[in-house]
């Protein structure tokens, strides 16, 4: 199965096959401000351009406003966010909001690159946004390329692909359609409403955590947040502390369970602590980790 994203096509010039289908890279940009107002809902707001660009409450103290989307060419681990992209966003929420959004409010900016299956649309964002399969095999072997696709769909393309493939599964008998509707995913198996009580269980068998530091380890990890708590009776049980309320034991789980590998995956990629920790604290907690590998 060739589920490469962005570099879909590498893997299939690297294969040998020759693919009818091609990736259109679709760079989306976001940047991150000071919170814009108090309550927890989300704006969407309908710009002269045809696009919609939401402002969404984000880690309790900021606010995410996205999206773009720009045609990418090269190398989509170096995307990241452009000048014009910061005054799109900027300017696009500032003709709602009472207080304008300025660059320099800006603490931080991401991007991404959307692998979308190329339709032929003339615009970037009126390329599809749904999944393609392409299927090669011979001699019994098959090869899937998966294009396009997106989160909200994940769970459908995942069962579609394998239904493709069932022929040329030795123990395709023991495939279940559509058995991810209630797999909960890891962690999450506790009810949809059930997060105030799973952080009132996390401070009651280990009293030392405060509400925020409990309510973001079960947001995060859900039921398996005692993974990272074992048993600890203070917060130094939980090793070094790196910042915000960043310990040891979490970096450790991070590594050991989520293939953690550099402080940038710790505090972006499978948090987004960065926005609470300081360049030396980042450049620290990269060292030990480091460390820790070579070990």
């Amino acid at each position: 199965m060739n589920a490469a994203g962005p570099w879909v096509e590498n893997v299939l010039a690297a294969s040998g096959a020759h693919s009818r289908a091609h990736v259109r890279l679709v760079q989306g940009s976001h940047i991150v401000v000071p919170k814009l107002y108090d309550h927890d809902r989300a704006y969407m707001f309908q710009n002269a351009d045809g696009r919609i660009v939401f402002a969404i409450p984000y880690q309790t103290d900021f606010t995410l406003i996205g999206t773009t989307d720009l045609d990418y060419s090269g190398d989509p681990q170096r995307a990241h966010i452009t000048e014009g992209e910061i005054a799109y966003l900027c300017n696009s929420v500032s003709e709602y909001f009472a207080q304008p959004v300025k660059p320099q409010d800006i603490v931080w900016t991401y991007a991404g690159v959307r692998p979308l299956y190329d339709d032929g649309a003339s615009e970037a964002k009126k390329a599809t946004r749904d999944y393609a399969f392409e299927l090669e095999a011979e001699d019994g072997l098959a090869l899937l390329s998966i294009f396009g696709g997106k989160i909200t769909t994940y769970r459908r393309l995942a069962e579609e692909a394998l239904e493709r493939l069932a022929p040329y599964l030795p123990e395709r008998e023991g495939l279940r359609a559509g058995w991810t509707e209630t797999a909960a995913l890891p962690g999450g198996d506790f009810p949809v409403r059930g997060l105030s009580k799973l952080v009132d269980e996390l401070r009651k068998r280990w009293r030392f955590l405060d509400t925020a530091f409990a309510q973001r380890l079960a947001s995060a990890y859900g039921t398996r947040a005692p993974e990272i708590l074992g048993e600890a009776r203070s917060l130094s049980d939980l090793g070094r502390h790196f910042g915000g309320d960043l310990t040891e034991a979490e970096v450790r789980f991070l590594m050991a369970t989520e293939w953690a590998r550099t402080a940038e995956d710790v505090v972006w990629r499978r948090s987004k602590l960065g926005l609470r920790l300081t360049p030396d604290q980042i450049s620290a907690l990269n060292t030990w980790m480091a460390a820790q590998r070579s070990s």
